[in-house]
């Protein structure tokens, strides 16, 4: 039996010396544990060496394929056909293939994935001529190579030039306008009323390139740049200008400002136009889905379309609204609905509450482009086409308010209720205009009883507490006099002792007099405050 084994350094095809020793699956490892004893089992009969990377890049990506190269093609006429003898394969798509195109019986078993095991593993011993630095450094080589091709690599797949042609993009754009502000600001002092008639910058440029001073415009002719009636409108207000008289050294300053801005405009169409020729090359499906502009600054958002392609749903539809994103998180508002996807034509045509709605399914459909275009073999666009359709298809449910009713049963269709068109506009009400009474006399009259009895049972309450309060004053008041008699006898006694000089009565009535009526007084005031009330 022979044995087709495949390295990063050629074709091996070695000879099975003892077929009865593999019948011991189990133990077969250790027929393999050092050269001496693998080359008791197997022995190397022809060896096919790789001239270089390409070469071997083209073999194994051929085997991946379940191919046969035309290399090992030769290998196996030459060698297995004269032999006459089964071959032994890693892989059983391959052998399926080599008993298909060159009719050779090819064996694929646990025995042979075993076999195979053993002889990777004294390769060095039983392949002669190879050294272990030159396998090692094909191996790596290989390895990478192989990498590159299954990521499809190649030079129309570097996304680096669309990062680079945005950047530049967008700085031409702050150029031109501050380039094209200030040529209007320094024209607008001879010619202040050219501005007002012409809005577009560039023609305003080439018109201004063409003529210069405003004295020139009557004898020009800008049918090429303007209308007929734009042009009589220019040369009318040239006539009657407001603006001031400028040298002919400023005048050539200006227009070499204006051919400055007119050559950047071009350059600028010209990079426009190569940024939307790669973008369709490397990710058309996301082209279609947000645009050229929007996708190449995901792109360069990301810095790669890999890196890109790693991202959640949720982070590309904010990709670009960072700051607002952490300023909301740091006190706890709501968080950004879209980032730079804004931009994107879809979610430009809804209205503002169903934005976040159509950025969400938006960014959900673009991941799956971006990934599609990233790691998928086919560079067509008809996913994205398709996805597109499906997002325009649920924008117009939502603005038209298309929702459907589920129905009870699955087989009963649903019923779309009739649509009634509700006017909000404000109608003028009359009933504010009349100034008569709307309630009638009898309802009238029956409130104001009402009222007067309420106001009787407040007064009865009130005279019952001023009763109440009186008594009480009255007997705090017998007490006090009491009070004051006991301390007038005391006094009197202790005179008498002392042998004073008596006071008369008529001082001392006073006093008692004083004190008696300061109840009386209070209640007085409490009943005019009540008559009052």
């Amino acid at each position: 039996m022979l044995v087709l084994f495949e390295t990063s350094v050629g074709y091996a095809i070695f000879k099975v010396l003892n077929e009865k020793k593999l019948q011991e699956v189990d133990s077969l490892w250790k027929e393999f544990e050092t050269p001496e004893k693998a080359n008791k089992i197997v022995k190397l009969k022809h060896f096919e060496k790789f001239q270089d990377t390409a070469e071997a890049l083209a073999a194994f990506t051929a085997l991946m394929e379940g191919k046969i190269n035309k290399q090992l093609k030769k290998v196996l006429k030459k060698i297995v056909k004269e032999a006459h003898e089964p071959l032994a394969v890693a892989d059983a798509k391959l052998g399926g293939v080599i008993k298909e195109k060159l009719n050779l019986s090819c064996i694929h078993s646990p025995v042979v994935n075993e076999l195979m095991r053993g002889i990777r593993s004294q390769m060095d011993g039983l392949i002669p001529g190879v050294e272990s630095r030159e396998m090692a450094a094909m191996c790596l080589g290989l390895a990478h190579s192989l990498s590159r091709y299954r990521l499809k690599f190649s030079a129309d797949k570097v996304d680096t030039m669309i990062v680079q042609a945005i950047s530049l993009l967008d700085d031409l754009d702050k150029e031109l306008n501050n380039y094209i502000m200030r040529c209007r600001e320094w024209y607008g002092w001879h010619f202040p009323e050219l501005g007002k008639i012409i809005s577009d910058n560039l023609t305003y440029c080439k018109c201004l390139q063409k003529v210069g001073d405003r004295r020139n415009y009557a004898s020009a002719q800008l049918s090429e740049l303007l209308p007929e009636e734009v042009e009589a409108e220019v040369k009318a207000a040239a006539e009657i200008s407001m603006g001031t008289e400028v040298s002919e050294e400023d005048i050539c300053n200006i227009l070499h400002l204006c051919t400055q801005v007119i050559e950047i405009s071009e350059y600028r169409t010209q990079l426009y136009e190569y940024l939307q020729n790669r973008m369709m090359a490397i990710a058309p499906n996301v082209t279609v889905m947000v645009g050229e502009l929007v996708g190449a600054r995901l792109i360069a958002h990301a810095g790669s379309l890999l890196n890109l392609a790693k991202h959640a749903a949720s982070t590309v539809q904010i990709l670009g609204a960072e700051k607002a994103l952490f300023r909301a998180l740091k006190s706890r508002r709501d968080t950004p609905k879209y980032g730079l996807i804004y931009h994107a034509s879809l979610v430009g045509q809804t209205s503002p509450k169903h934005k976040g709605k159509i950025s969400r399914m938006l960014a959900a459909k673009t991941v799956l482009a971006i990934r599609y275009d990233a790691f998928g073999e086919d560079s067509s666009s008809a996913m994205g086409v398709e996805n597109r359709a499906k997002l325009e298809a649920r924008l117009r449910a939502l603005e038209d308010r298309g929702i459907r009713k589920i129905s009870g049963t699955g087989k009963a269709l649903a019923k779309a209720e009739k649509y009634e068109h509700k006017s909000e506009v404000k109608t003028y009400d009359p009933s504010g205009d009349s100034t008569l009474p709307t309630c009638s006399k009898k309802r009238k009259i029956e409130q104001v009883d009402q009222e007067d009895e309420i106001i009787e049972k407040k007064a009865k309450k009130a005279k019952v507490k001023v009763k109440v309060e009186e008594e009480e004053e009255e007997e705090e008041g017998v007490l006090v006099v009491e009070e004051q008699e006991a301390t007038v006898k005391k006094k009197k006694k202790k005179d008498k002792k002392k042998h004073i000089k008596e006071e008369p009565l008529s001082e001392e009535e006073p006093c008692t007099s004083t004190a008696i009526p300061s109840p009386e007084k209070k209640k007085k005031k409490k009943k005019k405050k009540n008559n009052e009330d």
